[in-house]
């Protein structure tokens, strides 16, 4: 037997898998929230360990062993929040980290608390992404609307009303065909020569 078959060097690297974006998004945030959980508990118990030494005198820390069970949020919770997760675009992911860890660091929730400060974090991208939405549709809306007035401008700015050219019949004309022509332009006043007079 030999020892190549031991080792994993001349296997062909096995392909991370090529997962949705919006899987991304959702395992990423959901990973953010289990971490600040965590770190949520475990400023909690630091927390209590003050207190306690506080109220007793007596710094018991080294002789406390913290039970390995943690907080977890119920499945019905984690669904929710991972169907608000969806609804996340990818390029909201970063924003939405930094905004939660904002309110983490402001609020410096009890475990409990810290997935409401997540739900409150993206329904705030949510909405956000709601009003971009709204005026990019607004803005074409209002790109449509300005190429169709433009080419009605357009059309109407070629054809033009030239009053001297008409083919409607007037009296003046037919008063003036009785009479000799004169040489005045309609557009210029006339003047007489002084051997008219």
């Amino acid at each position: 037997m030999s020892l190549a078959s031991w080792f994993r060097w001349n296997e062909p690297p096995s392909r991370i898998s090529q997962k949705n974006p919006t899987e991304m998004v959702v395992e990423t945030l959901m990973m953010e929230l289990s971490w600040q959980t965590k770190q949520a508990e475990k400023q909690q118990r630091e927390r209590e360990n003050e207190y306690r030494k506080i109220k007793t005198g007596v710094d018991y820390g080294w002789l406390v062993s913290y039970p390995k069970q943690s907080y977890d949020i119920s499945p019905g919770e984690r669904l929710q929040l991972e169907d608000m997760c969806t609804k996340i675009h990818p390029s909201y992911c970063g924003p939405v980290i930094l905004r939660f860890r904002q309110l983490i660091a402001e609020y410096e929730p009890e475990v409990q608390e810290v997935s409401r400060l997540f739900r409150s974090a993206l329904q705030e991208a949510a909405e956000k992404i709601k009003e971009e939405e709204e005026a990019k549709k607004l803005a074409r809306q209002w790109t449509t609307k300005n190429k169709t007035s433009l080419s009605l401008t357009t059309f109407k700015s070629r054809s033009r009303i030239s009053p001297f050219i008409s083919d409607i019949k007037t009296i003046s004309e037919d008063v003036e065909r009785g009479t000799q022509p004169t040489r005045r332009v309609w557009s210029m006043p006339e003047f007489r020569n002084a051997k008219d007079y």
